[in-house]
């Protein structure tokens, strides 16, 4: 049975949803699922842009044979040859042997291999700023390397204003029966998944999406763009600035809100304990918006996605083996691998007989992009005692101070 979707005129979503994947890209957990987007524009030729994860191929392929509705399919649009998009093109050439392939030289190699073994006299390669017309509808092609692969590209239907944006502007979730942003309540049921989608997948390239978005607004223009398109998640059809805007802060690093993530590292509660009493001490001070996280049980994609959310962060962290704790110590690797900078952070260490973890946590955030640490620090000696109340105002005092744009 077909479940497809109208998008505008001429244009079906012809995607699935996936709700028994846990690990996306086999790292990132999967609690509320993830569509797999692919579009059908019905013009004097029959265009399909971008196919499906196998895991859905039976349902994307019914879709598509009922949009064309016995038309034969023209072209295959490839603008991400990212397994979880090009699975189904295989069965795609198998269906529709005809159908012309219309990318860019990069996906090319890459479709090659990975062993589609594509006829070089169906693949039309296409450059930067090149265009296609198919009847009424006439496409404009923009590369978009990297973002977050090499042979990436966007489409522009300069008719409806229709943007195929890839991987940009996606998310994680599943649409389950809805289709656009505006039949959610975004804000509150999405964009933790898109902010998660965006920081974990694309976030270590942040110049190349701010490319990306200026080479839009420069070659087709963000008053020109209607719909947003994405391969994964909803489409915009409405408030396009509210997206573009998130998409802005993220790719530039700025922090969304004023906000305190306190992520600490505790073997047996000690260092927990400690960073509790400053949480509270920091609501005393009218510092509110705080995120307390234990880096043991939450993972990683999710601390890296509040990250690029909040202005400040807090690393309490016990010594282990001379060094510190393996969960913080990877979530650090992981701010370095996604080019985190423009944070604030504290540091409080902690340990028994060798407390370096403070001292080795300040060092690899300074050598991370445009971040600042906060002079006041503390160490926490086994536990923290009524001695240390001083030490943990101070603190307090410092990052409050910070929060606010006060100086001391």
């Amino acid at each position: 049975m077909y479940n497809y979707r109208m998008v505008t005129d001429d244009l079906y979503w012809v995607g699935a949803d996936e709700h028994r994947l846990a690990l996306f890209e086999n790292i990132h957990p999967l609690y509320h699922g993830v569509s797999y987007n692919a579009y059908v524009l019905l013009d004097e030729k029959t265009v399909l842009f971008d196919t499906a994860d196998w895991a859905v191929g039976r349902q994307f392929i019914a879709n598509v044979k009922a949009v064309l509705n016995g038309r034969p399919l023209d072209y295959l649009v490839i603008n991400h040859v990212e397994p979880d998009h090009a699975a189904s093109i295989e069965e795609i050439l198998l269906r529709w042997p005809q159908v012309k392939i219309i990318t860019t030289p990069k996906a090319v190699t890459l479709l090659n291999q990975f062993g589609f073994g594509l006829d070089p006299n169906a693949i039309e390669e296409v450059a930067e700023g090149d265009t296609k017309c198919f009847g009424k509808h006439t496409v404009a092609f923009v590369y978009a390397p990297m973002v977050h692969w090499p042979e990436a590209m966007v489409t522009f239907d300069t008719t409806n204003g229709v943007l195929f944006s890839a991987d940009a502007f996606g998310s994680f979730r599943s649409l389950d029966g809805k289709l656009f942003a505006d039949e959610f309540d975004f804000d509150r049921e999405w964009i933790d998944d898109a902010r998660r989608y965006y920081t974990n997948i694309v976030g270590k390239y942040g110049p190349q999406v701010v490319a990306l978005l200026n080479k839009a607004a420069n070659i087709v223009g963000l008053d020109n763009i209607k719909y947003l398109c994405p391969l994964h998640g909803p489409v915009w059809r409405k408030d396009l600035g509210y997206i573009i805007d998130k998409y802005t802060h993220w790719a530039t690093y700025e922090p969304e809100e004023k906000g305190v993530m306190i992520v600490y590292a505790s073997m047996y509660g000690n260092t927990e304990a400690a960073a509790e009493v400053l949480a509270a001490k920091l609501t005393a001070r009218g510092v509110t918006n705080t995120r307390l996280y234990d880096v043991s049980s939450t993972h990683v994609s999710y601390l890296i996605s509040d990250l690029f959310k909040y202005s400040h962060l807090v690393l309490a962290s016990v010594t282990y083996n001379l060094g510190i704790f393996p969960p913080m110590h990877n979530f650090l690797m992981d701010m370095k691998a996604l080019n985190l900078q423009k944070r604030t952070v504290a540091i409080m260490g902690s340990g028994s007989w060798a407390p370096r973890s403070g001292a080795l946590m300040k060092e690899e955030i300074e050598r991370l992009k445009n971040m600042t640490v906060l002079d006041e620090e503390m160490t926490v000696t086994s536990s923290l005692k009524a001695d240390n109340e001083s030490e943990i105002d101070a603190l307090a005092d410092a990052i409050a101070a910070s929060v606010k744009g006060e100086t001391k």
